[in-house]
């Protein structure tokens, strides 16, 4: 069975909230536990100085949504769950990637752009309050997933555009110096849940709405208690539509529970009753993993183990994979140049098929002879995987196998090409 990495990555600032438990937490325990999945969840302390500025809160942040994660069921010996300062070849890496991003893609960033809109429109100058950190969010963003050849990121949809430029440096990183890093996908899972917070609107830190995780059985009581409803009595019915008090019950219940609520709604229970309810179950749901979370936090030098463990782990991936990015942009011991061909040489020793995606959106390929002609091109693909595959046909098949999908170049024979992916064959045999 082939195996799929999935990576997470977790900001630290702020408190969980039972949004983040039924949105992310929730889901990517249960994902880590899918059959041929590799997880990777990281607590990213740097990006989090972009947004804080409050060194006791960064630490105090890390603890509790490390504890969270730990507490609701993430099994660090399944997982790789690490911090992402302890990962040196991190920003090592989002500088090889900074060489290769056009300033361009990140102008087009989200975050920044909002930035200089929110300037505009207090009459400040454009980039006023705007980091260089904040502006380079997205490469290092990009560095964290494709360290580790991550294939899938779950993520919202407002975060896809990260996925997309993550996936152009990579493209750009191959294109240079050879295929490297694989092209993460973005995964947007429609059927999870977002939680509205107790005004009604979602549920979110910066709304003030939110309901903690881990808070105590009394606070606990006491948000739901606050949460917004309408103005009818006891025994009139009431609409489950727009109730923020139904939507966080569902989001906990099982189906059973949810129909005997909403048919509870119909006969027309009090709000004062529902909200006992969905106390009990969210009371009943938590406290087991509130009783975790405590002992952990009270033991942070245990939590700091765990998350230095798991760095050692990433660790083994990531310093031969940097090692090698290093020696594919010439960064290499000059000790070696004698005992080694030039870098022109190396690269050149064989044909090679080289991945990039174009303006118009889609995925090409095309063949390089061994001193650096163009052999033979492919038409757009829809996505890098079809490309892939289209490849990998292309050397198992031959050259007939994609009729009409590729071009030989001007001048050059078809016998040729297959030279070449002979070649290509005897290599990959010899490293066998």
């Amino acid at each position: 069975m082939s195996t799929t990495r999935f990576l997470t990555g977790i900001t630290t600032t702020g408190t969980p909230h039972l949004g983040n438990y039924v949105g992310s937490i929730r889901p990517s325990v249960a994902a880590s536990l899918r059959p041929g999945v590799q997880s990777f969840y990281f607590l990213a302390d740097y990006h989090a100085l972009i947004k804080c500025e409050d060194p006791v809160r960064i630490q105090r942040s890390t603890l509790e949504i490390a504890a969270s994660w730990l507490a609701a069921g993430l099994d660090p010996e399944q997982v790789t769950f690490y911090r992402q300062s302890d990962i040196p070849e991190i920003p090592e890496l989002t500088w090889l990637l900074t060489c290769v991003t056009g300033k361009g893609l990140l102008n087009r960033a989200h975050a920044y752009k909002a930035a200089q809109d929110k300037n505009a429109a207090a009459g400040r100058e454009q980039d006023d309050g705007v980091t260089a950190g904040l502006f380079m969010y997205p490469v290092l963003m990009g560095a964290d997933i494709l360290m580790f050849k991550a294939h899938k990121v779950p993520v919202g949809r407002d975060q896809v555009q990260h996925i997309e430029m993550a996936r152009d440096m990579g493209a750009s990183f191959n294109h240079l110096y050879g295929e490297h890093f694989v092209l993460p996908e973005a995964v947007i899972d429609e059927h999870v849940a977002t939680l509205p917070g107790l005004d009604g609107r979602k549920m979110s830190k910066s709304y003030d709405n939110t309901i903690p995780l881990f808070c105590s059985r009394e606070q606990l009581r006491k948000h739901i208690q606050g949460i917004v409803t309408d103005s009818r009595a006891p025994g009139e019915p009431k609409d489950t539509e727009g109730s923020a008090l139904f939507q966080i019950y569902q989001a906990f219940a099982t189906p059973e529970q949810t129909k005997a609520l909403r048919q509870a709604y119909a006969a027309g229970i009090a709000w004062g009753d529902a909200k006992q309810q969905l106390f009990e179950l969210v009371d009943g749901i938590v406290t087991p993993m509130r009783e975790r979370y405590e002992a952990l936090v009270q033991d942070p030098a245990r939590i700091e183990a765990t998350l230095l463990a798991g760095a050692q782990r990433a660790r083994e991936t990531a310093t031969p994979f940097l090692r090698e990015l290093r020696a594919a942009v010439g960064l290499r011991s000059l000790a070696q140049t004698r005992a080694t061909p030039s870098a022109k040489a190396a690269k050149t020793a064989l044909p090679a098929f080289k991945q990039y995606r174009e303006k118009d959106g889609k995925f090409y390929f095309k063949l390089v002879a061994a001193d650096g002609r163009l052999l033979l091109q492919s038409t757009g693909f829809d996505a890098p995987k079809d490309a892939g595959q289209a490849i990998a046909q292309l050397q198992r098949e031959g050259l007939g196998a994609l009729d009409g999908r590729c071009t030989l170049a001007e001048g050059v024979a078809q016998a040729e090409v297959q030279a070449a992916l002979q070649a290509l064959a005897e290599a990959a045999a010899a490293k066998e």
